[in-house]
């Protein structure tokens, strides 16, 4: 049985994703959508968003949507990701990334990443390989 947001949301709450304040809105095995608020903690000294937390955001809904495809006993791991700076956020405002799966097969999963800043402008674009590990029961 597939997991809900509020399973998945409480899964990544006692992790790092929680520890960085990911709030899930939408989770489905294509898509997966959520906020982060942009806190000082997160930021560069210039109070802009760290390129590490842009990363580490995505990389956790590119995760979420692969485990939102995995079979019984299956695992999964990030193989690879690359990450292209557009634009900033700034702190104390909320940043949305949505995750769209670009490849689910059998073996590896590659997910791309958008996050957008308050004013919806493009902030950064992840893509990332994750590795599908274990047999599929069935």
């Amino acid at each position: 049985m597939m997991p809900g947001l509020q399973d998945v949301q409480h899964i990544l709450d006692p992790l790092f994703p929680g520890l960085m304040g990911v709030r899930l809105l939408e989770v489905t095995p294509e898509r997966v959508v959520a906020e982060l608020t942009v806190r000082p903690d997160l930021c560069t000294a210039g109070g802009i968003l760290h390129g590490g937390a842009h990363m580490a955001f995505a990389d956790t809904l590119g995760a979420v949507g692969t485990v939102m495809n995995l079979g019984a006993g299956q695992t999964t791991t990030t193989t690879d990701s690359s990450t292209k700076f557009i634009g900033g956020a700034k702190v104390n405002t909320v940043v949305t990334g949505e995750a769209v799966a670009l490849h689910r097969g059998r073996t590896t999963q590659v997910w791309q990443t958008s996050i957008r800043n308050a004013d919806g402008k493009l902030c950064s674009v992840v893509t990332q390989t994750q590795l599908v590990m274990g047999a599929k029961a069935g």
